[in-house]
């Protein structure tokens, strides 16, 4: 069974279509790029699967169920923007997650930011933008999920803090669980992907298997990237 399903989704807001026809699938076990330029549809899509937005029409299924209660318990999302309360201290937010996700492993959070060198009585708000990426990132990592859903992680961010990132996706996901990566920095996360899916002006143009493309087309993710996406 797919770990994950898009059947035919639609997704207009007023008249305007934003997202068209969606169909793919996600095995486990995979980490996947979901590629595209800023405003094709990644962040609508990734909202849809999370239940965040309810599709025109079609459907998702995590599991071979429709999304909803049950998915989101075994979805973990990094969200574009943080909905972190920044005036808390990172003791409280895990203090929070705890409360919230039974499968969120506190101590695994707490090893990984002490690594970090971070002071989890400090305040999300006096911290930099790059270490507060670090913590969320560190969060949503820390949860025992099926599937991870990482929306832009290496947006705004240095290329050390990016490598880190990277680092940290890679040696932290639940053995035979997914990841999902939305992003348009494609040589940056192009050294960890398994599969490439990408999305242009609300359509999947491709869905590929990394190797597989890259021995076909004799370039790397990023150089195929720029070709079809050339303006």
């Amino acid at each position: 069974m797919e770990l994950l399903k898009c059947v035919n989704v639609n997704k207009n807001f007023g008249d305007k279509p934003v997202l068209k026809d969606v169909n793919f699938t996600i095995s486990s076990g995979k980490i996947i790029g979901l590629l595209g330029k800023n405003g094709t549809g990644k962040s609508t899509l990734i909202k849809i699967v999370n239940d965040l937005l309810t599709p025109t029409s079609g459907e998702i299924l995590v599991n071979g169920k429709k999304v909803g209660v049950d998915s989101k318990k075994i979805i973990s999302y990094l969200p574009e923007r943080t909905y972190l309360d920044k005036a808390m201290t990172v003791d409280k937010v895990i203090e929070y997650f705890e409360d919230f996700y039974d499968n969120f492993d506190s101590n695994k959070a707490r090893k990984l930011l002490l690594d970090l060198g971070l002071d989890t009585s400090q305040k999300l708000n006096k911290m930099s933008k790059g270490m507060q990426e670090k913590v969320q990132l560190v969060l949503v990592m820390s949860r025992k999920a099926d599937l991870y859903i990482l929306d832009e992680p290496l947006g705004g961010v240095d290329p050390a803090t990016r490598d880190y990132i990277l680092d940290t996706i890679l040696t932290n996901f639940t053995e035979g669980a997914s990841v999902i990566i939305s992003t348009h920095l494609i040589s940056d996360v192009e050294r960890i992907l398994d599969e490439v899916i990408f999305i242009d002006n609300g359509k999947i143009i491709l869905q590929s298997d990394c190797d597989e493309l890259r021995k076909k087309e004799n370039s790397s993710i990023d150089e195929i990237f720029r070709r079809m996406f050339k303006c």
